[in-house]
């Protein structure tokens, strides 16, 4: 794959600075140029500046509130209500992420659920905002469009509702689960689409005949395959009705399809968990614990023939790394999309940075 590499400054710059064009006021814009920039240094390479041309024609189209006025109602000493005024998703999840932390300082643990929200990119660069404070994060939203059916159906009443935990460790990588509750993330079958390259078999079936669907381009005809067979469906139930239904948000026949209405508000609802773990056993303890387990469980006996023996968040960090010393890959596909929406909008080319 001929990819660039860009450095993620260039691409944190690319994305305030169009977000700015279309009327994000600058330290907004900023904010979610970096948290879409955390994706990309990931390896959440569908949630990163991959999104920005849809997020940019969404803004101008009035899908999204460029200046929203993000209101937080705490219904509880741990729990609050984020209502985010059909802002950018990022804003929405910055600040409950924000309010978990603090509610969770108060009280050793905070739920806090958000409402009329939009797309915030990938679940992993949310469920890891408390590591900063040392405190496990749990974070789920409903996606912000249906491609899946309830197990047995043939009707996209289901999205890709992800789940992400994140647990610190001590000098070992944390432990940070990142999956969506279907085989493959829709935003990966558009970047399949992107290259013009086939999807495996097992990612989508026709919802006519259940037969495989391979073509991207025909991805509209098909049905996302939920992980684990039923459990993937039910899964996602659950994450939808915590996360939309328990919050005020769409689920279900409610969603609107971000990918095929940009003029609509979308009113995604999510959730995040902040854990303090000072409240359950000493820090130092805990994270010891931690590093040891995930030593042992690294230096299993690896099966005959197979993989390495691999952990959540280890490739996560290894690929940080890598990614801050030598850039951020960039598809040629993306990049003529990139320079094409700069151009529209009157900033410089990535390449120009």
């Amino acid at each position: 794959m001929n990819q660039i590499r860009v450095p993620a400054a260039a691409i944190a710059s690319l994305i305030s600075d169009s977000l700015g064009a279309v009327g994000l006021p600058g330290p907004d814009a900023a904010k979610v140029a970096e948290l879409m920039t955390e994706a990309d240094l990931t390896g959440a390479d569908a949630h990163g500046v991959f999104r920005l041309p849809q997020y940019a024609r969404r803004l101008k189209a009035g899908g999204v509130n460029p200046r929203p006025d993000i209101r937080v109602t705490k219904t509880a000493p741990a729990t609050a209500l984020v209502d985010g005024d059909n802002g950018m998703g990022h804003l929405v999840m910055a600040r409950a992420a924000e309010t978990a932390i603090a509610l969770a300082r108060d009280c050793g643990v905070a739920w806090v659920g958000a409402r009329r929200s939009n797309h915030a990119g990938a679940a992993g660069v949310y469920a890891a905002l408390p590591l900063a404070e040392r405190m496990v994060g749990i974070y789920s939203v409903v996606a912000s469009a249906n491609h899946m059916a309830m197990w047995g159906g043939a009707e996209t009443l289901l999205g890709t509702n992800p789940l992400a935990v994140a647990i610190p460790a001590g000098e070992e990588a944390p432990v940070v689960f990142d999956i969506a509750s279907t085989v493959v993330s829709y935003g990966t079958v558009k970047n399949h689409r992107l290259q013009g390259k086939p999807m495996p078999e097992g990612w989508m079936v026709n919802r006519t005949d259940g037969q495989p669907l391979t073509d991207p381009e025909k991805s509209n005809e098909g049905l996302l395959l939920p992980i684990g067979g039923y459990k993937g469906s039910g899964l996602a139930l659950v994450l939808g009705l915590l996360a939309g239904t328990l919050n005020g948000a769409a689920f279900g026949r409610d969603v609107i399809d971000f990918n095929a209405d940009d003029e609509s508000a979308c009113d995604n609802g999510h959730f995040i968990i902040a854990v303090d773990v000072a409240r359950f056993t000493p820090l130092a303890a805990f994270t010891a614990e931690i590093d040891r387990h995930v030593r042992d469980l690294r230096n299993s006996r690896a099966l005959p023939g197979g993989e390495a023996v691999r952990l959540p968040g280890e490739q996560r960090r290894a690929r940080r790394d890598d990614r801050l010393r030598h850039g951020v890959p960039v598809l040629p596909e993306l990049m003529t999309q990139l320079d094409q929406l700069a151009a529209e909008l009157g900033v410089k080319r990535l390449g120009e940075r």
